[in-house]
């Protein structure tokens, strides 16, 4: 037997440590191997690898607008304005009344005008029996004719007056502002106008195009025939969801500007274009292809011209002279420096410099960013 102060056995811990080891050589060879760190120092960036486009040719030119018809409402008559009878700003119908003036002396101008005329009337009845019997002359039976005439004539310009003081809209549009307020004297002349009244469908958009923008459509010179289409560039970027049309191209060159007009029109049944807006046309005028499309903040525009920064094969930062054109929406066109396949970075520009590493990736794998840790309490 055994003593109860006989030590335990010195050989049952060595045998533990074999086991152990052979343990962790399982799991190793049971795990996956681990993914290589990327490289330190790489920056994240944005990616668009560059693919051929055909975009239609087209010149983009700075525009303003204007109503079709831009009205001015002027008084015919003078005197005290009485009322105002439309509200500013809001749309008027032609005929439709929008300002009163004194009416009290055109009444009694009129009242005395048709006495005259009744008075006129009935001497050249009396004087046309007397002359059948040759009871006075014709010379004064024909004064009478001309009397009753100059009567007619003076009480037609007396109903006249009577109806101009009541001033109306000559065409449908929207109102402007008045220029009188109720009280002021109204005279007629340079001092007559009271409000204009605005056309706003169709809207006339008014440009003028230089040798230069002209030399850039097909044939280098702009005939109705060259323009295939034109669009309207909203000030938001956006493009104007009617397409217009030119309906007036001047025949000479301003010699002071050396610019040519011109003008087109665009339906606005839902008046989006307000007269006097600053707007871009463009002149659609065929397609050109082989080109590529690059966001507006990608291209770095410097002394030497304009750049792009590209990732490599080696994801390395590697800048690349581009040769522009004209934008198209939110993008530059880029005529000449790139090549299909191209990778383009669009984002973190500031942080990059020729030869650095970058962290590639296209717009739709863009890395989400993290939710923020709730705080420690």
């Amino acid at each position: 037997m055994t003593s109860l102060n006989t030590p335990p056995c010195r050989f049952a811990k060595p045998l533990l440590l074999p086991v152990f080891v052979s343990a962790v050589l399982a799991l190793g060879a049971c795990s996956k191997p681990a993914e290589q760190p990327k490289a330190s120092g790489a920056i994240p960036v944005t990616v668009l690898e560059m693919q051929p486009r055909s975009v239609p040719n087209a010149v983009e030119i700075v525009a303003q607008t204007e109503g079709a018809k831009e009205t001015e409402v002027r008084a015919r008559v003078g005197g005290i304005l009485m009322k105002q009878l439309y509200q500013e700003g809001m749309p008027v119908k032609a005929g439709q009344p929008l300002f009163q003036i004194d009416r009290s002396s055109y009444e009694i101008a009129l009242a005395e005008a048709k006495a005259k005329a009744d008075q006129a009337t009935r001497e050249l009845a009396r004087l046309k029996k007397l002359v059948d019997i040759q009871g006075v002359s014709r010379k004064e039976y024909d004064d009478a004719i001309s009397a009753n005439e100059l009567a007619q004539a003076a009480l037609r310009q007396a109903q006249l007056n009577l109806s101009w003081t009541t001033v109306t809209a000559p065409v449908d549009g929207i109102s402007g502002r008045a220029a009188k307020s109720v009280g002021n004297l109204v005279t007629v002349g340079s001092d007559s106008l009271l409000t204009s009244v605005y056309q706003n469908d169709p809207m006339w958009v008014r440009f003028s195009i230089s040798g230069n923008e002209a030399a850039r459509l097909p044939g280098g010179r702009l005939t109705p025939e060259t323009v295939t289409g034109v669009e309207l560039v909203l000030p938001d970027g956006s493009v104007f969801p009617v397409k217009g049309k030119l309906n007036f191209l001047a025949s000479t060159i301003d010699p002071t500007l050396g610019t040519r007009q011109l003008r087109a029109e665009f339906k606005n049944a839902e008046g989006r274009l307000l007269p006097g807006q600053f707007v871009r046309i463009r002149l659609l005028a065929g397609e050109q292809g082989g080109i590529f499309l690059v966001p507006q903040s990608a291209v770095i525009q410097g002394e030497q011209g304009n750049q792009v920064m590209t990732a490599d094969a080696e994801n390395k930062v590697v800048p690349r002279p581009v040769k522009t054109g004209e934008w198209f929406g939110k993008d530059w066109i880029v005529l000449d420096g790139l090549k299909t396949g191209d990778k383009v970075i669009v984002d973190n520009l500031m942080k990059l410099r020729p030869g650095a590493p970058v962290d590639p990736h296209p717009p739709a794998d863009a890395p989400a960013a993290e939710a923020p840790k709730p705080e420690q309490k």
